[in-house]
């Protein structure tokens, strides 16, 4: 059934760049197609799979789309980050918002004469400046989806091409350059199998489908070219009548355990086109694979792979496809280390036998076994969660994780004369703002650090010498981050303790004009993940809705990084009911130390905080007056069936495996309880997610509208599991905070 066309939200859009019509091919003379194979389907020497690499990637050329063209909208508060410099510092490429939609963008570090050097209006997610200067590297997603491309284009914006990604069934991932320029590792994701003739995923669920669309069902090839922005579903969005899905496929044909198919593969690619792609080594079951760094040799690599919660780094000998070392490394950020110059030593962030991830120092020998592991840097209660080298090996920047904040320091690692794993003493680098979300080398000396905090938007500073940190001319200023006269809130920290002892954190966000003893409306906020951390920076959303005097507790349950790894493992199987009673015990702490308003609690969480949504109201139905879920799945089965094979496989060790944990996903499922539903929910998604597909939120709220309850659904055009275009991101704070207020102020 069609929207409500007073609900319709329209606007204009860029034009997208279109393909070139013909592949780059090597030259006449040019090697053909070479690879190392793996010796039995997996990286190195493990066992198992069936050795089916994802296809190479055929580097395809784009219409120019750069140059000094500035963005056709200007936002005058824009973010700025992922920053990557050039060999000797002077220039930086890095991701900036400022057009209305994150674009790639370079330029001096000590000019405001910077250019846009791609136009298109795919978002960019991850930028890498090659080391010999010549290309820059970046990731897009094509309709803001969940697929990704790999691009790279000259400094000046000519040269643009597609390296990996350029069909739509595929995806594919950025990795490290090799260090002499010559070829860029790249993972690419082979597609999946459809469960049947055109289409994806099936619903288990007895009713039919909403808009055409299914639980778990991903959009066609021809998704990327959707138009207009969002639509509001109002009431007589769903019907309840059972109707055929398009193939003729019987609605209530029960899902599969998870879509077959897929595999990722890593890649070496000659950006130049002159050479045909490497296969490095490929996984057929993988829940993740990039090459963090190969050895400047070129005969060792260094991989990161495996699920959350069990990653581990993996030195993969490129003769011969051999394993030589492997070691469990943190979540969180994926570049987990790199080799030292001569190759004999490698700096890893780790956590193994550990409850805090340090800086690993590990001896190689030649053939790349490990001859000694040991601890070169680790602090008490903090995880070392980036870690960053310079071009020449001898200063590493290690941010650490203090509570929430970011504190910076510089050690040194290859000072004349001392073992190949000593370091020096550690520099504390001071930082303006309160979290660094990057670190990288930008010339002899020099670092960029991209940098966020409670009262800024997201910007880049330069660090010279370890001493002076200045911001870039291209950053927003401070004073940009909201309008004259409303400054943000800064939030204030709160501890307490669940019901079965664990201790739990959170910031509190007070709404301004309100007596410190008056009690307060209050949304509990959720962050995703799970394995993500609350962290003290500025939220346009947190802004909006204190802004209509409604406060904000915003608390790491467990399951979140940046209290160790026991209570990110808190949650795991039947451990994620107690994660939902978490959220009770803090609203429970909002009111007592907030102080917020008992009779008027709401809860709102993004992915996995979109689940503890939907949980909380249907586990909790007489504590929230109502509840906000973005992008969020109801039913772990269904998720499990629609999601990418790698997010999958990755997943399955945090939730339960789909087949043999069937019963206890469907336990944990808010739609198993979906009859406890008694109040409002809104549930908001992008229409390409395939992270978490949009069938989540659909089955959810025709279940509460079949049971009398009221339900909407905003579904963001162009958008995949994150939010990145500036109207759809202010759309989505508006109407949340306006179903916010409309059901708490009463």
């Amino acid at each position: 059934m069609a929207a409500d066309p007073r609900n319709q939200v329209t606007g204009g859009r860029g034009t997208r760049a279109v393909d070139g019509p013909a592949p780059v091919l090597p030259a006449p003379g040019a090697p053909g197609p070479a690879h190392v194979p793996p010796q039995d389907g997996r990286t190195g020497d493990r066992p198992g799979a069936s050795g089916a690499a994802a296809p190479a990637p055929a580097p395809v050329a784009l219409p120019e789309a750069g140059g000094p063209r500035d963005a056709v909208t200007r936002l005058r508060a824009h973010g700025c980050w992922y920053p990557s410099a050039n060999a000797d510092g002077t220039e930086a490429a890095f991701i900036c918002d400022r057009g209305g939609v994150p674009q790639l963008w370079a330029g001096p570090v000590g000019s405001d004469e910077v250019r846009l050097l791609d136009s298109s209006p795919d978002p960019v997610k991850e930028v890498s400046w090659s080391p010999d200067g010549r290309w820059i590297a970046y990731t897009t997603a094509p309709g803001g989806g969940e697929h990704t491309r790999v691009l790279c284009v000259r400094p000046d914006g000519t040269g643009r091409r597609i390296l990996a990604g350029a069909d739509p069934a595929s995806s594919a991932h950025l990795g490290c350059w090799a260090h002499d320029g010559s070829a860029l590792a790249v993972t690419v994701a082979a597609p999946a199998a459809a469960v049947h003739p055109g289409l994806v995923g099936q619903t288990p669920w007895d009713h039919g489908p909403a808009d055409g669309l299914l639980a778990g069902a991903r959009p066609g090839a021809d998704w990327a070219d959707r138009d207009g922005h969002a639509t509001l579903l109002g009431p007589a969005a769903y019907d309840a009548t059972s109707r055929p899905v398009p193939n003729g496929t019987p609605t209530g044909t029960t899902a599969p355990a998870a879509r077959p198919g897929g595999g990722l593969s890593v890649y070496l690619i000659d950006p130049d086109g002159l050479a045909s792609p490497v296969l490095l080594t490929t996984e057929t079951r993988a829940a993740s694979l990039r090459a963090c760094d190969l050895s400047h040799d070129g005969r060792f690599a260094l991989l990161r792979r495996g699920p959350r919660g069990r990653r581990e780094a993996v030195v993969h000998r490129t003769a011969d496809a051999a394993t030589t070392f492997a070691l469990p490394v943190a979540d969180g950020d994926p570049w987990v280390g790199r080799f030292s110059p001569d190759g004999r030593t490698l700096w890893l962030r780790s956590n193994a036998d550990r409850e805090y991830a340090a800086l690993f120092a590990v001896v190689l020998d030649a053939d790349g076994r490990p001859q000694r592991t040991s601890v070169a840097a680790e602090r008490d209660g903090s995880d070392l969660e980036l870690l960053a080298l310079a071009h020449d090996g001898r200063t590493a920047a290690l941010a650490w994780n203090v509570q929430g904040a970011g504190e910076l320091e510089l050690v040194e690692t290859f000072r004349t004369g001392q073992a190949p794993d000593g370091t020096g003493p550690a520099r504390p680098l001071p930082l303006p703002h309160e979290v660094v979300t990057r670190v990288t080398p930008a010339g002899a000396g020099r670092l960029l650090l991209a940098l966020s905090g409670s009262q800024r938007r997201p910007g880049v500073w330069w660090a010279h010498e370890g001493v002076s940190v200045l911001r870039t001319p291209w950053s927003a200023p401070d004073e940009d981050a909201v309008p004259p006269g409303r400054p943000p809130v800064r939030p204030v920290p709160l501890r307490l303790t669940a019901r079965d002892g664990l201790p739990l954190s959170g910031w509190y966000y007070r709404a301004p004009g309100r007596a410190r003893d008056e009690p307060a409306p209050c949304v509990i906020h959720l962050h995703g993940g799970p394995e993500e951390q609350e962290r003290p920076v500025f939220d346009p959303l947190y802004h909006e809705l204190t802004g209509r005097g409604l406060d904000v507790f915003a608390p790491d349950v467990r399951g979140s990084l940046g209290h160790g790894r026991s209570f990110v493992d808190a949650d795991l199987g039947a451990g994620r009911f107690a994660a939902f009673d978490d959220v009770a015990d803090c609203a429970a702490h909002a009111v007592t130390a907030g102080p917020a308003d008992p009779t008027r609690l709401a809860v709102m969480g993004r992915s996995y905080g979109g689940c503890l949504t939907f949980a909380s109201l249907v586990w909790h139905p007489d504590l929230f007056r109502t509840g906000v879920a973005v992008c969020g799945m109801s039913d772990f089965l269904t998720f499990f069936a629609g999601t990418e094979p790698w997010i999958a496989e990755s997943a399955a060790h945090k939730y339960g495996h789909p087949e043999r944990d069937r019963e206890l996903l469907r336990a944990l499922s808010p739609m198993s309880r979906i009859e406890a539903l008694r109040v409002p929910v809104l549930a908001v998604h992008g229409e390409h997610d395939t992270n978490v597909p949009p069938g989540e939120s659909q089955q959810f709220v025709r279940a509460a509208r079949e049971r009398g309850i009221r339900a909407e659904l905003l579904t963001l055009r162009d958008e995949g599991h994150d939010f990145l275009r500036a109207d759809n991101r202010r759309l989505f704070r508006r109407a949340a905070a306006d179903w916010m207020e409309r059901h708490l102020r009463a």
